[in-house]
């Protein structure tokens, strides 16, 4: 027997032999065979869903501060983007984190192609899904010639400011009606994420300076994150990175609360326990409340902090990950955590739901659903949570 994907339901098929009789390979028994396997090959396709809208969804959950974040940017299958955010649905997550690549949008300066993220956007909101929008990566006509200077897609000068920010209104202003939150970047106190340069917090805050405006040019209703910083404990002059706490306060010094209405923070919990108390010099999850200190000793206490980027990884050989139980708990208890501590905390969104493919390494271990759609136990365990299986 075999299995076939179609949504979060499995097709089994049962496999057929070729067969191996002599009067396939005489004369004109080619056609036999042929047609024999344009059979097979038809009914061993996975059957589509129908790619128009279901009437309107609502999603029903226990705890409104439920997350994920999604993977959909290369799922170019439309059944199968239709297929994840209905799952995120039917597990109780009222809000997806989307990434939305500028390269891929506007691949040539003012020629925008927005025909994914269409299909994207119009199913969640189908699904009664809340899209806190991602935007980074640079296209290549918006990056230093190659023959004079090589760099890499997360490489953003001063001067192709304005030429995001342009981009952001365009997004912001086609969604106006779809997505109400942006972030602006994707850590950039990590070197790896500021095109392998030194990171500087000063240059973020410049970008913010001119995007946020545009943005609420486009949209004054349009929520601006700012940050999306990744938990580390880099020193300053690190080739990696810098400490997200040092980087967010020199963000704060260089004047970010202007061009800021809330902060993303990555929340990840290593082996740690979610309920374990934050320290300066450990990553966990309760990190983010020195976070929110920084920002209350700048004045923003009123500003929210979205997490739209947590979890735990449960691989069994890599040396953060956690046992699959733990895992399961340590979940959770983050999204109760939240619920009852965090009044200043709108949602966690934990990484990461599914990939369009197997990656073959540690981050698979993250997933809630397989690429063909075969659930794993955090994702029945966050459905029973949220009041959507018994």
């Amino acid at each position: 027997m075999g299995l076939l994907g179609r949504g979060p339901t499995l097709q089994r098929v049962r496999w057929l032999s070729i067969p191996r009789c002599r009067e396939c390979f005489r004369p004109g028994g080619w056609a036999w065979l042929l047609l024999f396997l344009a059979l097979v090959s038809g009914l061993l396709q996975p059957h589509r869903m129908p790619q128009t809208l279901p009437p309107p969804q609502a999603v029903l959950t226990t705890n409104s501060k439920v997350g994920v974040h999604t993977r959909l940017t290369d799922e170019v299958e439309a059944w199968k983007i239709q297929t994840s955010l209905a799952m995120v649905r039917e597990m109780g997550s009222p809000w997806i984190v989307e990434y939305f690549p500028w390269a891929y949008i506007e691949p040539e300066p003012g020629k925008y192609t927005w025909e994914h993220s269409d299909t994207v956007l119009s199913h969640a909101e189908n699904q009664g899904l809340t899209v806190i929008a991602r935007l980074g990566m640079v296209p290549a006509w918006a990056r230093p010639d190659p023959r004079e200077m090589q760099t890499t897609d997360t490489y953003l000068a001063p001067e192709r400011y304005a030429d995001f920010a342009e981009f952001a209104s365009a997004f912001v202003a086609r969604y106006r009606d779809t997505v109400d939150h942006i972030i602006v970047w994707n850590e950039p106190n990590l070197s790896f994420e500021w095109g392998f340069r030194p990171v500087d917090p000063a240059a973020y805050v410049a970008l913010l300076r001119v995007v946020t405006p545009a943005a609420h040019a486009a949209n004054p209703d349009v929520v601006v994150l700012g940050g999306a910083l990744a938990p580390t404990l880099e020193p300053a002059g690190s080739a990696a990175g810098l400490n997200d706490l040092v980087y967010l306060e020199e963000m704060y010094k260089s004047g970010a609360s202007a061009y800021l209405d809330a902060v993303a923070a990555h929340a990840y919990g290593l082996a740690f326990a979610p309920e374990t108390s934050p320290a300066e010099d450990v990553i966990n999850f309760r990190r983010v409340e020195l976070l929110r200190g920084i920002m209350d000793a700048y004045g923003d206490s009123e500003k929210a902090i979205y997490v739209t980027e947590a979890g735990w990884n449960d691989h069994p050989r890599w040396s953060w990950a956690v046992l699959p139980g733990e895992r399961v708990r340590y979940t959770l208890d983050a999204y109760a955590w939240a619920a009852s501590q965090w009044p200043w905390c709108p949602v966690v969104a934990v990484w990461m739901f599914r990939t369009p493919q197997q990656l073959y390494n540690y981050q698979d271990y993250y997933a809630f659903v397989t690429p063909d759609f075969q659930v794993r136990p955090i994702y029945t365990s966050v459905q029973r949570y949220t009041g959507n299986v018994d």
